[in-house]
C-alpha cells in the first residue's frame, strides 16, 4: 500500500511539472497565454492530490496533515480560476494579463514546493 502511495504522489508531481512545464514554455517563448496543456496538468495534480488525501494506506500512528492539504487545495483552486479566466479572456481576443500570467506560474512552483517541503 506505501508503494501504491508513493505512485499516487509521483503523478501528483508529475501533473504539477505538466502545469509548471508548460507554463514555463510559453512564459519563456514569449507568447504568454493559457494553453491546455495547463488545464491537464491541473486536472492531473488534483486529481492524484484528493486521492493523496484520503486517509488510506496510512500507518495507525501517522495523522493526516490537514493545514498542508486545505492550503494547497486553496492555492489548487487560485490557480485553476487564474486559468480559467485567462482562457475565457484569449476566447474573446484578449491577451492574458502579465499578472494574471504570472500568478499562475508563481503559484504553480508553490504549491509544489508545499508538496515537497512541508
Amino acid at each position: 500500500m506505501e508503494t501504491l502511495r508513493h505512485i499516487v504522489l509521483f503523478v501528483h508531481l508529475i501533473g504539477f511539472a505538466v502545469l509548471f512545464g508548460s507554463w514555463a514554455v510559453q512564459a519563456f517563448g514569449g507568447k504568454r497565454e493559457v494553453t491546455r496543456l495547463m488545464n491537464i496538468g491541473l486536472a492531473i495534480a488534483a486529481v492524484a492530490g484528493l486521492a493523496l488525501a484520503a486517509p488510506w494506506g496510512l500507518p495507525a500512528d501517522v495523522t493526516m496533515n490537514y493545514a498542508k492539504i486545505g492550503t494547497k487545495l486553496v492555492i489548487l483552486l487560485v490557480i485553476g480560476a487564474l486559468i480559467g479566466i485567462g482562457s475565457a479572456r484569449q476566447k474573446r481576443g484578449e491577451g492574458v494579463a502579465p499578472a494574471l500570467f504570472w500568478g499562475i506560474g508563481v503559484l504553480t512552483a508553490a504549491n509544489a514546493a508545499l508538496a515537497v517541503i512541508w
